[in-house]
């Protein structure tokens, strides 16, 4: 079969497509035919020699942490999926192919209402966003969350997320994307380079701050987001893609008596996924088929042009997802 293999790091280039073996399913797995996969920025960082697959070594080094695509074949013990079922799923590698093996438990069906070529969009996003708001970060309904980055692919699924559960959110992004975040519910919209996003949430929320925040920057965004909360509120750290060093008067933390989470998916143990995973089907899939939540997709490639993509990704130009047809 097709895949992506990396065989050296750097620039996109270094993206090659190799005829692989075909993945073999063990009695709990199911092959998946892939349709889609999606690009994340820690596959930029993967390509670049940081950020490589957690466990043992496979054979070929092949990234991509989400697909959606049709049911091929299933294990001996498999028992709630049939070869043709349209599913999605977060995996910890091996996406950028066009099959691969994943437990049955990480398995959720496509949507009602979505494209199997669409729901790649969902997975990895859909999931890093509820977990981190909902499950690590306590928003509830009639809460407010601050996240930023609203234009990115956790960020847009954020937005989303939080408005179906009935909180509200302010949310930052660059000057030309103000529009679009907006357009996805968004109750506040911040042009990062123009405005200020703490006094935003407190003219937001009557100085009282967010419940939540949701951020994928770091740097120095984390005093400013400690200032930002509400006391006993909490900051979810899900990324750094302003920097990972900081510095923070520790002082500001006390009076807020505040939670600082940081947060991946990709090294989990199998039963966190699994329980990340089967959690954001039963509480966020409902609001997709009912149409509250979509897909956000900026644009989609061939697999022949993954170098293309990557280097789209990378000029912080999209808005969503960028996708990869099988």
């Amino acid at each position: 079969m097709r895949a992506v293999v990396l065989t050296s790091y750097g620039e996109p280039d270094v993206l090659t497509i190799a005829e692989v073996p075909e993945p073999e399913a063990g009695p709990e797995d199911v092959v998946v035919e892939i349709v889609a996969t999606a690009l994340n920025r820690a596959d930029l960082l993967q390509r670049r020699g940081y950020y490589p697959e957690p466990g043992p070594k496979r054979e070929h080094e092949i990234p991509g942490m989400e697909l959606s695509g049709r049911v091929a074949s299933v294990g001996s013990r498999v028992a709630d999926w049939s070869v043709g079922d349209e599913v999605m799923a977060i995996v910890s590698g091996g996406a950028y192919a066009e099959r691969i093996a994943v437990n049955e438990r990480q398995l959720l069906r496509v949507p009602d209402g979505v494209r199997v070529a669409d729901a790649a969009a969902l997975p990895e996003v859909g999931i890093t966003a509820h977990d981190a708001l909902v499950v690590q970060g306590g928003l509830a309904p009639g809460g407010w969350a601050l996240v930023h980055a609203g234009a990115s692919g956790v960020g847009s699924m954020a937005v989303q997320i939080v408005k179906a559960m009935g909180a509200c959110v302010v949310t930052t992004t660059s000057a030309g994307k103000v529009d679009a975040v907006r357009a996805l519910g968004a109750d506040v919209v911040v042009d990062y380079g123009s405005a200020d996003f703490v006094d935003a949430v407190a003219d937001a929320t009557g100085g009282r701050g967010v419940d939540t925040v949701l951020d994928v920057i770091g740097g120095d965004y984390l005093p400013r987001n400690i200032a930002a909360l509400r006391v006993g509120g909490t900051i979810v750290q899900v990324g750094v893609m302003g920097g990972g060093k900081t510095t923070i008067d520790l002082g500001s933390l006390l009076p807020k008596r505040a939670h600082l989470l940081g947060t991946v998916l990709r090294a989990r143990r199998l039963e966190e996924k699994v329980a990340a995973t089967q959690r954001f089907g039963a509480e966020v899939v409902p609001a997709i088929e009912a149409g509250r939540i979509r897909p956000v997709i900026d644009r989609r490639y061939p697999l022949a042009e993954i170098a293309a993509a990557h280097a789209h990704l990378e000029t912080n130009a999209s808005i969503g997802k960028v996708l990869i047809d099988l």
